[in-house]
């Protein structure tokens, strides 16, 4: 791979995160597998990549270790969870709302209530692009794949 690709390659879950039910295993692919097929990911003050990121779990704080795709170490940051638990807990409410609307409402009542659940997805998304602000460029669909895994973090199925 060519120098200055500003791209995730791998992205992996450290064993500090536990596992859950296959059901969220699944998601958690899913979540990953998305990521890397599209993402800009660029470590500010690093001349390229692509990276490998680790994501852990450490005293109730959420680390990113990168590394190049070679395994060179790039940086750590650590993001405190506490700007994200509101919202969090707000998109699971919103998606068990979802969830039962698709068993029992009008396609209108469903979309009406997806559309609230893609307002707090991006509102967590420009959080943890927000968070990120200086550290790591990414565009918004890549915050918006790397919101969904710190959501699979807490969802236990």
């Amino acid at each position: 791979m060519a120098k200055g690709e500003f791209r995730l390659c791998e992205v992996v879950l450290d064993d500090t995160i536990g596992r859950s039910t296959p059901d969220v295993e699944h998601e958690r692919a899913v979540a990953i597998f998305d990521l890397i097929e599209e993402n800009r990911f660029e470590p500010l003050g690093h001349v390229g990549g692509p990276y490998r990121l680790n994501i852990s779990l450490v005293d109730s704080k959420l680390v990113f270790s990168i590394t190049t795709e070679e395994g060179g170490g790039v940086a750590t940051h650590i993001l405190s969870l506490t700007p994200f638990r509101r919202i969090v807990k707000d998109y699971f409410m919103i998606c068990e709302s979802y969830y039962e609307a698709i068993r029992s409402s009008t396609p209108s009542r469903i979309e009406a209530i997806d559309m609230g659940r893609r307002g707090i997805h991006n509102e967590g998304s420009q959080t943890l692009k927000d968070r990120l602000a200086g550290k790591i460029e990414v565009d918004f669909d890549t915050a918006r794949r790397l919101f969904t895994l710190v959501c699979v973090l807490y969802w236990r199925g």
